[in-house]
């Protein structure tokens, strides 16, 4: 029986009212790769800000490797890596300067810091790049690099946050080879967020659909598919969770602040 890493039980937050996350409950074994997909505003970023201690629940129950979100805070970044939706690297600085300042945040012992710096590089093929200036990476590498500076506290789960947007299909293709020798060799946890849904068909253990707040189906691949009776995950998605175009992700909170903006003009 595989330990459980993640876990979560009647997770809710709401905005002015509004339940952006509505009671969602799920748990993730250690080791395991699960996507987490959603249409836009369905509440998969609000999740994963309440899991990385970026927003505090209106309630329930987070446990991120057996340490409690709200009272062992410290305890739960330093369980995970995360690679957001939108770049959070210095392109002012090197590649190595990025890195070494990753590691001065997370306290790593000055002796090993220039050890793990450049194993981390030389995971994401980037070593011979250490001295360059971000600023003339391309945007493929601008990810290898986040993917590097996360994993560099060696965390037991790496979030992912729509970590492929953007690139072209060659540059996706080796980052994912990346994560799936990092939780291979080193077991660990991916959770990922993904709009190109045969990445996940492709890479992922589990699949948990969430629309509208709510867990929608969690399950293996071949399980939604035949549930759904589908013949791929990207119909089954459709689906689950309608043909309709949905508005690009805004969070209630930005939704709420556009409201009383409006209300004051």
């Amino acid at each position: 029986m595989n330990d459980i890493i993640i876990k979560i039980k009647g997770l809710t937050k709401k905005f002015n009212g509004f339940a952006a996350v509505n009671n969602i409950s799920f748990s993730i074994n250690s080791g395991e790769i699960f996507a987490f997909l959603g249409p836009n505003g369905a509440g998969k970023t609000t999740t994963i800000k309440m899991l990385t201690t970026l927003l505090k629940p209106t309630k329930g129950y987070i446990r991120i490797n057996g340490f409690d979100v709200l009272k062992e805070p410290d305890k739960v970044r330093n369980s995970f890596g995360i690679v957001f939706q939108d770049q959070s690297i210095d392109e002012e600085l090197t590649a190595y300067e990025n890195m070494y300042f990753h590691s001065i945040l997370y306290k790593i012992p000055k002796d090993e810091r220039k050890e793990r710096i450049d194993r981390m590089l030389k995971l994401v093929e980037l070593l011979n790049k250490k001295n360059v200036f971000v600023k003339n990476f391309s945007g493929g590498m601008k990810r290898r690099l986040e993917i590097a500076r996360s994993l560099l506290h060696e965390p037991k789960i790496l979030f992912l946050d729509e970590p492929t947007l953007g690139l072209d299909p060659q540059t996706r293709h080796h980052i994912w080879e990346y994560i799936k020798k990092l939780n291979k060799e080193h077991k660990t946890t991916i959770f990922l967020t993904t709009h190109y849904i045969e990445e996940a068909e492709k890479i992922a253990d589990r699949v948990g659909i969430i629309d509208k707040g709510k867990i929608i189906v969690i399950g293996n691949i071949e399980e939604i598919k035949e549930k759904t009776k589908s013949k791929t995950l990207e119909e089954a998605f459709i689906k689950l969770t309608g043909h309709e175009i949905r508005e690009e992700e805004a969070t209630p909170l930005d939704m709420m602040r556009m409201r009383m903006k409006i209300r004051r003009h």
